[in-house]
């Protein structure tokens, strides 16, 4: 049990090697077995090296002498001290180093020089079949380029596999050649270069064959038999091979057995001799196996391929080498799959592989087949067997659709093979070739097993003693990292912690969901052995991290640190469809086919052709074996048939979309031959070096089709003359022929100008051919020739690889010598014609301090008012960088002084938008470049453009789709078929797709962004290739942004729009009804109601309705109860659109709510019967008298009114009025006594309704205060009467009350009362009388009522002629002594004129009034004011205007005082006229 519970640990498998502190193999330990003699052996080196051998010598003696342990211990000592010396000796050199690299970053530009060489190559003589480095030691900064050659042509180790490497490290650089032969005699040169210049040196080799004493033989070895005959160098010439009877394009099925043969004939004839017969495919050295066999019958080379699959399908080269040289042979094998076991089953997967593989652990990559059956490949399924049986066992569940699995829970120690399996719907297919085998073993284990040790011999011996340690519960693990993620697994991979103990050590893995911190152990029941583990069955979609925890049998161990979160997911993207597919003649049955390739594709592993015959849509593949270039050589098709293609790509995530199908082909020869491999050689490579024996006319073709951009500042003019050099120039006749099939070769280019010039090259520039053919453009090429006194000499390649840039670097001239130059367009189809010779130009140093003119202008986006001028900044910068542009402009007719600069401040964008153009002007433009020491030469001029907006052209539309995606959308209805969509951010290409996702169908074009912010803001451009520069661009600002994200947001949780929110109303009887308006909904709309978050339901309760018409929602209830309080909300959801409304009703608002639908159903059921529709009331009228009344409804003869004050009933003389029914109660003079309460009742059979009207302590207070407003408003205004005693004010008033409280005052004084001023109340007159008035007395006196607010007030002026008698000492105010009439009747037509006396001193101001406006004196109205004393008013004519009120006011600063009349006018009827006429006529 106890074992169960904690087996024994098993003890750790002892390690030999010695570390330092930084886990760095120093050397190897060999442990010491007491009881044995043991010499000691020391192997330090370094400066201590001699006392360390000292030491270990003196221990040795001792040990004769002395005790065992004594001597472990002085050795010990030694080791330890060595050990710390070597630990701090590699301690500084690192620091020396980091310092270093520190001040030479720190000071870049500083310490930027030419390239120097610190020790030169050295030349060496050496005997054949020897082995020569040499070596030399490069400085430079930046880090110079190393170029090794060999009589000046560059050497290439891939071309000659096996023969040259060279290697770089450090700033030394070494050529290893070997087993050299009598060829290799040549001068070697190792030129490096930098930006700021370029050095070589140079060192030779001469290669001796061996000879024997003074004769002069030559050995060579037979290999058969072991035999050595001597032949004489004189008499026995090289042997040298020709192949015969060559295997030709060969094709097989899955299963078969295949020969491939060649008939080697050697001459001159040797026996025995056997030359090296070697056998490539896809340029990798096969070796014998069970699936290869190879023989050789003395003149016949075969290679078996003894079951073909398709990982065998590919250009097998055949290489015979003999001391001559060699000769090859190629041609390609295609496999066919297989015949299904079920119809419809896909084909077998192929090229299986394992990597990665350790104790339990091992990852199978594969490539999906090109057959799918028909159906799309659902997964594959993966099985092991271990090797030694046959027992197969399948190692996921559920298929995987990316092609790599790992594979976990493997026995360590033991082998495995693999194979897989590819299932869709109709089945599973045939298994694939079954893998190499693999041990599940510790990666060093492995590489021990093979030979290859672990660890450099150091020279040094570590003696150390093994001893039992206890145990050691380990640390954290190392370096934890997500090294592989996919939706089906995600892969974990980490080093071992340093602190581990004596015994091995087991993992355990543990998971969280990303945002928490529950940690859930992956692998319970048994632990890891592995640094790598795979982890399934995670959620899609989902985030999580990831700790390793470490155990053996002491324990378990810390955690490491968690990953970051890591969102389960396939990280590699399929690859997008491959671009335009072009096929081109070759043979009678074969096309070679070639095609852009798929654009940002990841991890790419090749791609598949497929053919069909034209019309029939019945789609074949081409190859089974996918091909990692962008042409091949389609064999095996019928002469005379037509046939299209298409092709798409492939990397481990899946198969791409397939690309436009070809135009439709015929299969004929080409004129001179065609490609005789499947894979063109510019694309399949060479085997072993077969660049020798390639056809002539191919070495343009590979270099001409190729997008290879070349720099400003490469390819030596020389090349061109160095000997054996391909011409990139001269394309044969096949592709000519071919080159018309496919379409024209672009024509030339023109405008060639110089861009920089130094001492030893030129920069040129020019302008992109008019018609550029029936094909992308792909390179150009530049050729130069040198004049002499006006002689041209013979023309040169300055390039060997075409340059994709209309710009170009040729070196190697010579100074103040002048050149001409031309350049020639490539395409496809072949290299055009070249473009005229160019003007003449000097090489010499420029030493101007402004730029150069910068170049490649390019016009787009024409419109009729605006373009967009694009250039490319000059190469000859100046003295000083280049910090503006400025672009000009002029009429293209007009002349040379028109020229005017568009822009006033230098732009620093190499773009611009020209605007404000007269639309059908043709303009031209140039650009000028500045930098501090000024505006440099203008660029070349553009073509001629008119300003136009061309029919159908389209401007790009921002749109936002119902998922909240913004993009960008283009239409161009003029694609051709060559016509592709470019888009840019200022006027950059966008290669950068973690921004933006381009989908193009059709003519349309759309950009869309994945996670729009400020970083997307620019301009966004796009351009159609192949079209008359159609183009548009959109500006992306940051206000726009918002907008378009408020949209996105808008549009991704679109709302349904209401017209009004949730709201509550009260019907009659109290009833409560909720309701909202949307303003536009769809008969599919769903509603919820939701009360505190319970759904409610059509029932008793709650009446519900929706009318979708309308978009009227509603609820009804009868009546609000306590438990009725709450949250109310109708929730929307119309398709994706959702909304909702609540409306809160808790608290007071609820209570008073309720409390409404009470009182209303109350009142409904009041209203029954006889009711009050107005309660009793009270009303004061201008005579102070107070009026009770109420208003009753729905009575009848029968129903009876009782009037009771305070429980008493009153009995009322006047009669209840059934008409209208209005009940009054008239209270004449009201006082304390009538206060109380007071009730009205109506009551007949159907019911009684009560009145109530409290007029007691405040409600008695205000209507008292009503009474005594009206009092006080009924107050006429103070007058001043003379009496006996003195002077008296006095005012009246229509009642007046006893509680009527009023104050007199003087000069805003309340009046103190004596005997000599007293007030009092006699009547309905108030006076307030002054006895024997004085000077004092005189001042604005007033009279105030209270009437429980502001109070009212009237006043009075007292002066001296108030009181003559009593008072005549003071001034005579103005007054209207009399005169006028109160009302003057008057015939239309008449005149008026009255006249009134005015007294007052001093004399008073006039003014007469009609309807209290003032009148003017004219000739209608004549106004008079004479001797101060009379007034006279006239009107001339009266009309019937002429009727109103009139009034003279007279004012002087005593007094004021007004008289009034009225004015009549009447129209007499015919009777009075004729009356009139005849007393007129008398």
């Amino acid at each position: 049990e106890d074992s169960k519970v904690s087996p024994l640990p098993k003890r750790a498998k002892p390690t030999y090697l010695a570390l330092d502190k930084e886990n760095q193999i120093i050397g190897y330990v060999v442990p010491i077995f007491r009881g044995r003699f043991v010499e000691l052996v020391s192997g330090l080196s370094d400066t201590e090296e001699a006392r360390v051998k000292e030491s270990a010598a003196h221990i040795a003696r001792r040990n004769l002498f002395s005790s065992e342990v004594e001597a472990q211990h002085l050795e010990q000592t030694s080791r330890k001290y060595a050990i710390r010396e070597s630990a701090e000796r590699i301690s500084l050199n690192k620091m020396i180093l980091e310092k270093d690299e520190y001040h030479r970053r720190m000071n870049e530009d500083n310490l930027q020089h030419a390239p120097d060489f610190v020790i030169k190559p050295r030349s060496h003589t050496v005997w054949e079949k020897q082995c020569v480095r040499l070596h030399c030691t490069v400085t430079g900064w930046p880090e110079p380029r190393v170029v090794w050659y060999k009589n000046n042509v560059t050497i290439d180790p891939m071309a000659h596999p096996g023969k040259y490497k060279i290697e770089s490290s450090y700033n030394v650089h070494s050529l290893e050649i070997n087993r050299c032969d009598f060829d290799d005699t040549a001068q070697y040169r190792v030129s490096a270069m930098n930006s700021k210049g370029e050095l070589s040196s140079f060192a030779s080799i001469v290669v001796k064959r061996r000879s024997t004493g003074s004769e002069k033989w030559m050995s060579f070895f037979l290999l058969r038999d072991n035999v050595s005959v001597p032949f004489s160098k004189k008499n026995v010439p090289f042997p040298k091979t020709h192949i015969v009877d060559k295997f030709g394009v060969s094709f097989g099925r899955e299963g078969e057995t295949m020969s491939l043969g060649c008939t080697v004939i050697i001459y001159p004839t040797i026996q025995r001799y056997q030359p090296e017969v070697q056998w490539f495919r896809d340029d990798v050295l096969l070796k014998p196996s069970k699936w290869t066999h190879m023989h050789w019958s003395g003149n016949h080379a075969t290679l078996t391929l003894t079951h073909l699959n398709k990982e065998d399908e590919g250009l097998y080269t055949l290489r015979v080498t003999t001391k001559s040289g060699y000769e090859t042979h190629s041609a390609y094998v295609f496999v066919r799959d297989a015949e299904a076991e079920l119809e419809g089953a896909p084909t077998a997967p192929l090229d299986v592989q394992c990597q990665d593989a350790n104790k339990d652990y091992v990852i199978v990559t594969w490539k999906q087949p090109a057959v799918d059956g028909g159906s799309t490949i659902l997964g594959y399924f993966v099985d092991r067997c271990e090797v030694g049986t046959t027992h197969w066992i399948q190692c996921n569940d559920t298929p995987v659709k990316f092609a790599r699995f790992p594979v976990t829970a493997l026995v360590e120690g033991r082998s495995y093979i693999f194979r897989v399996r590819a299932v869709n719907r109709a089945g599973t297919s045939r298994p694939s070739r079954v893998s190499e085998p693999v041990a599940a073993m510790d990666p060093a284990d492995r590489a021990r097993m093979k030979g290859h040790t672990s660890a450099p011999w150091t020279g040094q011996i570590i003696v150390t003693e093994e001893e039992p340690a206890e145990g050691v519960v380990p640390g954290k693990p190392r370096d934890l990292a997500v090294t592989e993620a996919t939706k089906n697994y995600v892969v974990l991979s980490w080093r071992p912690p340093g602190q581990r103990g004596h015994e091995g050590i087991m993992y355990y893995v543990e998971k969280c969901v990303a945002g928490t911190d529950s940690w859930q152990r992956v692998n319970t029941e048994i632990p890891v052995k592995s640094p790598r583990f795979a982890l399934f069955d995670l959620s899609e979609g989902k985030s999580y991290r990831f700790r390793v925890r470490c155990c053996n049998s002491a324990g378990v161990g810390e955690p490491s640190e968690p990953t970051e979160a890591t969102t389960v997911g396939d990280k590699l993207d399929i690859p997008s469809a491959p671009g335009r597919v072009v096929p081109t003649r070759n043979t009678d049955t074969s096309v070679v086919v070639s095609w852009e390739e798929s654009r940002d594709a990841k991890e790419l592993v090749g791609y598949y052709i497929e053919a069909s015959l034209a019309g029939k849509n019945a789609w074949e593949p081409c190859n089974n074996k996918p091909v990692k270039g962008t042409r091949f050589v389609c064999h095996g098709l019928t002469t005379g048939d037509s046939y299209m293609f298409r092709v798409r790509a492939l990397n481990a995530a899946g198969l791409s979309d397939y690309s436009q199908e070809s135009e439709a082909i015929e299969v004929k020869a080409a004129i001179g031959g065609g490609v005789p491999h499947g894979v063109c050689p510019a694309l399949g490579g060479n085997a072993g070096g077969l660049t020798e024996h390639m056809p002539p006319s191919w070495a343009g073709v590979h270099e001409a089709a190729r997008h290879t951009p070349d720099t400003l500042l490469k390819s030596p003019a020389q090349a061109s003359s160095e000997p054996g050099a391909p011409s990139s120039h001269s394309v044969g006749p096949p592709v000519r022929e071919e080159a018309k099939a496919a379409g024209p070769s672009p024509a030339p280019p023109y405008g060639i100008t110089v861009l920089e010039s130094v001492r030893d090259s030129m920069v040129l520039g020019w302008k992109q051919p008019t018609f550029i053919g029936g094909a992308d453009i792909t390179g150009y090429f530049v050729d130069y020739r040198e004049v002499v006194d006006g002689v041209p000499g013979k023309w040169h390649e300055a390039n060997i690889k075409a340059v994709s840039e209309r710009a170009y670097r040729v070196t190697d001239l010579k100074e103040n010598k002048f050149y001409q130059f031309q350049v020639r367009a490539a395409n496809m189809a072949g290299v055009g014609i070249p473009s005229q010779p160019s003007d003449i130009f000097k090489c010499e140093e420029w030493t101007i301090a402004v730029p150069g003119p910068p170049y490649d202008l390019q016009l787009s986006e024409v419109r009729k008012h605006s373009l967009v001028v694009l250039w490319k900044p000059p190469v000859y910068q100046g003295r000083d960088p280049v910090n503006g542009y400025y672009i000009d402009i002029k009429e293209a007719d007009a002349p040379e002084e028109d020229w005017k600069g568009v822009n006033e401040k230098a732009t620093g964008k190499t773009y611009m938008k020209v605007c404000k153009l007269k639309e059908g002007v043709s303009y031209v433009f140039r650009v000028r470049a500045q930098n501090k020491a000024g505006v440099g030469k203008p660029s070349q001029v553009t073509e001629p453009v008119v300003a136009q907006t061309r029919p159908g052209t389209q401007e790009i539309v921002v749109n936002v789709d119902d998922e909240g995606v913004i993009s960008m959308n283009f239409e161009c209805t003029q694609m051709t078929a060559d016509s592709q969509f470019v888009w840019c951010k200022n006027y950059e290409e966008i290669t950068d797709s973690t921004r933006l996702t381009v989908e193009t169908k059709a003519g349309k074009s759309k950009a869309s962004f994945k996670t729009p912010d400020l970083e997307d803001l620019g301009i966004y451009s796009c351009l159609v290739t192949h079209t008359d520069g159609v183009s548009a661009s959109y500006t992306l600002t940051e206000e726009g942004l918002k907008d378009l994200l408020k949209i996105s947001h808008d549009h991704k949780f679109p709302i349904i729009p209401l017209k009004s929110d949730l709201a509550v109303e009260l019907l009659e009887k109290g009833r409560v009804r909720f309701w909202l308006q949307a303003e536009k909904i769809s008969p599919n709309a769903k509603l919820d109601y939701v009360f505190n978050d319970n759904i409610l339901t059509h029932g008793e309760k709650y009446k519900m309705n929706f009318d979708k018409n309308t978009g009227i929602i509603e609820m009804f209830m009868e009546s609000l109860g306590p438990s009725d309080e709450g949250t109310y909300t109708f929730q929307l959801k119309d398709g994706k659109a959702t909304n909702q409304s609540s409306l809160v009703l808790i608290g007071d608002v609820f209570d008073n709510l309720r409390k409404q639908s009470e009182f209303q159903r109350k009142e409904f059921f009041r209203k029954q019967g006889p009711h009050f529709v107005e309660f009793l009331s009270y009303e004061v009228t201008p005579e102070c008298c107070v009026v009770l009344k109420c208003k009753v409804g729905n009575i009848k003869k029968e129903t009876v009114v009782i009037w009771q004050k305070d429980e008493r009933e009153l009995k009322v003389d006047e009669k209840l009025s059934f008409t209208e029914g209005v009940l009054t109660l008239e209270i004449s003079k009201i006082s304390k006594k009538d206060q109380g309460i007071y009730k009205v009742i109506v009551k007949d059979d159907r019911g009684t309704d009560t009145s109530v009207l409290k007029l007691t302590d405040q409600g008695f207070k205000d209507l008292m205060n009503k009474v005594f407003s009206v009092i006080a408003n009924s107050a006429t205004p103070l007058k001043i009467q003379s009496t006996a005693e003195g002077i008296r004010l006095y005012t009246f008033v229509n009642y007046y009350n006893d509680e009527l409280h009023v104050t007199w005052h003087y000069r805003d004084a309340a009046i103190a009362f004596t005997e000599r001023i007293k007030s009092g109340v006699v009547g309905e007159q108030l006076w307030l009388q002054i006895s024997e008035p004085t000077e004092k007395d005189k001042g604005k006196y007033a009279i105030e009522f209270f009437d429980g607010k502001g109070g009212v007030r009237r006043t009075v002026e007292l002066s001296g002629q108030a009181a003559p008698s009593s008072f005549s000492f003071l001034p005579d105010r103005a007054r209207v002594a009399g005169g006028l009439p109160d009302v003057v009747t008057i015939q239309e037509g008449k005149a008026l004129n009255l006249t009134c006396n005015i007294s007052g001193d001093p004399v008073p101001e006039v003014t007469w009034l009609k309807n209290e406006r003032e009148l003017v004196s004219d000739n209608h109205y004549i106004l008079k004011f004479e001797s101060g004393k009379f007034a006279s008013f006239t009107i001339t004519q009266v009309n019937t205007s002429d009727s109103g009120r009139y009034s003279i006011l007279v004012k002087n600063k005593y007094g004021t005082e007004s008289g009034d009349f009225t004015v009549s006018v009447f129209i007499p009827d015919d009777q009075d006229l004729a009356k009139a006429g005849k007393k007129d006529k008398k």
